[in-house]
């Protein structure tokens, strides 16, 4: 018989189930992260007619046994925070628990991410009163992450190029003068230890950008490209705060939206955005095509899935024209922290074809995309 700790683990995996086969062993914590993970994973079996025993455990996610706040709670104390975040990814995607944010208290215990973000935007619609302030704080928690790990990057990569003739005080790494350390401080020299005493450290200026552009981000709001409805948003926000960038944002299904008066503010735009619907690409990148004034200092970024609802020509033809304009073009199948897309290869072709450029980025590859292209344009 395998020792005891060997049995814990098959019986943290198997729960309940495991009772029939394998000796009760685990006591104490061990014990209730068994029953919690049961809680949630048991239903699946019961709903297969799985054989569990004379009684299921009080804690049953059943409907009408649901204690969702007290087995959340459980799960918080009981898990790190990335298990905890994975196991309420599963309840809200795998076994539909939208109680998980409907319910404005455990809504408020819930651990912030993309994947909740996603589930509660997708809910949105049926929130109201307490629920919906809560999930306002909840959006408004998951943009302050993500834009705190994104900023920096982004507007290192849209700052602009470096400058090898000024000096600046900022010490960033990526912009270490090597040539210019060694110089500055050769007269601190240690002949003794063989070794240069580095004590004013020299970094490159960046050049700014200050001719215009405008950059257009049409962000198709369909169920599937919840994840990256949430990095546009971010990313439109971060955009909004460069001197040189004018931004229009424009997230469509079968109707259009218009949001860009909200660009610069993240979560007004994602508690302005509803989930879900058809999509017409087609009409919506017509919509852009009439915002745009400069051609040749525009930028249109179309984040879809490609699955066009709407006849495709339409959408071909729409493209061309602005191809033909002088506007980049950048078609973008996921904007997301992965960049894994599942998208229309034939629609996306046809549109590479008028020369829509065609990626899956993540939002940093995306600014380093922007300065690029911006660069090319710059006389």
């Amino acid at each position: 018989m395998p020792p005891n700790d060997v049995l814990a683990r098959w019986r943290l995996v198997l729960g309940k189930f495991a009772q029939p086969r394998l000796p009760d062993c685990l006591t104490g914590e061990k014990q209730r992260m068994a029953d919690a993970l049961d809680q949630l994973y048991g239903r699946e079996y019961r709903g297969r007619g799985v054989r569990q025993g004379p009684k299921l455990g009080p804690g049953s996610l059943d409907p009408s046994q649901l204690n969702v706040p007290t087995w959340l709670g459980e799960v918080r104390e009981l898990f790190p925070q990335q298990t905890c975040e994975r196991i309420t990814k599963h309840a809200l995607d795998r076994y539909g628990l939208t109680e998980l944010v409907q319910d404005p208290e455990t809504l408020a215990k819930l651990e912030p991410s993309a994947e909740l973000l996603a589930a509660v935007l997708s809910l949105k619609g049926q929130m109201k009163g307490p629920v919906l302030a809560e999930a306002r704080r909840l959006i408004a928690r998951v943009v302050e992450e993500v834009r705190r790990k994104l900023e920096r990057e982004v507007l290192g990569a849209l700052a602009g190029r470096l400058s090898r003739f000024r000096k600046s005080r900022h010490k960033v790494a990526k912009n270490f003068d090597a040539r210019g350390t060694i110089r500055r401080n050769l007269k601190n020299w240690d002949p003794v230890r063989g070794k240069l005493v580095v004590h004013d450290p020299q970094f490159f200026n960046r050049v700014r950008r200050y001719l215009p552009w405008e950059v257009i981000l049409c962000v198709d709001q369909s169920g599937s490209m919840a994840d990256s409805v949430i990095h546009s948003a971010i990313m439109a926000g971060i955009l909004a705060g460069l001197p040189a960038v004018r931004v229009r944002l424009v997230v469509f299904d079968t109707s259009i939206v218009d949001l860009s008066e909200h660009a610069a503010d993240p979560v007004e735009v994602l508690m302005s955005v509803q989930l879900g619907g058809g999509t017409n690409i087609g009409a919506a990148v017509r919509y852009c095509e009439q915002l745009v004034s400069q051609p040749r200092r525009t930028i249109l970024v179309l984040v879809t899935d490609f699955c066009e609802g709407a006849d495709p020509r339409d959408l071909v033809a729409a493209v061309r024209r602005l191809r033909g304009a002088g506007v980049r073009l950048l078609g973008l199948a996921a904007l997301d922290a992965n960049a894994a897309p599942f998208y229309d290869a034939h629609t996306a072709g046809r549109l590479a074809a008028e020369g829509m450029e065609i990626a899956a980025l993540t939002p940093e590859r995306l600014a380093q995309w922007l300065a690029a292209a911006m660069d090319q344009g710059n006389p």
